[in-house]
């Protein structure tokens, strides 16, 4: 994975009189889609809860749990779904930049009746050995070997891959056909999940037999209830890094991926290209 090419933009200057019309001009814009937020965010709360029957079992650093002792006391539980595959050799590199605010944050969800937990399918051998590597504290459950990832539509099956039985984003994906960067979409150019897949010790297939997501569930009368889910894009607003990028001078300005785990940066600036072999080796 080579270092991707920096967008270059021309920018009008101007007086600071010039700039501050301007910039009250843009921010009646961005008050308008604060108040656009915090409408859309009462109608998440307001979508119908659907109660969850089905036993699911987890693997954790206490032992097994079930999908209520994740709530532990609280009374609201959000699980990121974490793209740790059982075949992975590391944790996607995607997902562990959304989790690096997650030790912070999870702290003030828990004084706040929500529990954050995230869920992966690899054992929790694995999870651990990374968990130790990235220096998280979060919690972090296994479900090796239960439907729970599958059921909230994060983790998928060869035959449903093959046969285009993928219901991912809340639409239903065609058959995957062996290329080089096939199975997700991406709005970055090159082949990103490809780069992705090979830090993880995958191929593109096994890959994308994972995908990020997070879900949230309410816990009432010893009864548990699934309230909302979100994928792709959805989950642009938790990815930390994003939103100050997309207060910085020059945006985003990306073209293919250009992050990495947060322990790979000072291997990337010896040696460009070492952390596509760091996956493989984790």
């Amino acid at each position: 994975m080579s270092e991707p090419k920096i967008k270059k933009r021309e920018h009008r200057i101007v007086s600071p009189e010039e700039w501050t019309a301007a910039r009250v001009r843009l921010l009646q814009e961005e008050k308008e889609l604060t108040r656009r937020s915090d409408e859309l965010a009462r109608r998440r709360q307001e979508l119908p809860w659907v109660r969850v029957d089905k036993s699911y079992r987890f693997e954790t650093d206490e032992g097994r749990a079930s999908l209520a002792d994740l709530f532990q006391g609280r009374s609201q539980l959000l699980v990121y779904h974490f793209m740790f595959g059982p075949e992975y050799t590391a944790g996607c590199m995607s997902c562990s930049s959304i989790a690096d605010s997650f030790n912070d944050v999870a702290i003030h969800l828990a004084h706040h009746d929500v529990m954050l937990w995230a869920v992966s399918r690899a054992p929790l051998a694995k999870l651990q050995g990374y968990k130790r590597r990235m220096g998280w504290t979060f919690p972090w459950a296994s479900s090796f070997g239960d439907d729970f990832n599958f059921d909230f539509h994060a983790s998928f099956t060869e035959e449903q891959q093959r046969q285009g039985g993928i219901e991912y984003n809340y639409q239903r994906e065609p058959a995957w056909e062996v290329r080089s960067d096939e199975g997700m979409a991406s709005r970055l150019e090159g082949t990103p999940v490809a780069d992705n897949a090979a830090v993880t010790g995958t191929d593109v297939a096994t890959y994308t037999r994972e995908r990020p997501g997070m879900s949230a569930f309410a816990l009432e009368d010893g009864t548990v209830y699934h309230t909302y889910s979100a994928y792709a894009r959805g989950l642009d607003a938790l990815w930390g890094m994003y939103q100050w990028l997309d207060r910085a001078p020059k945006g985003r300005n990306e073209t293919g991926v250009w992050w990495r785990r947060h322990d790979e940066y000072e291997a990337l600036e010896q040696n460009p290209d070492s952390c596509c072999q760091a996956g493989k080796s984790a």
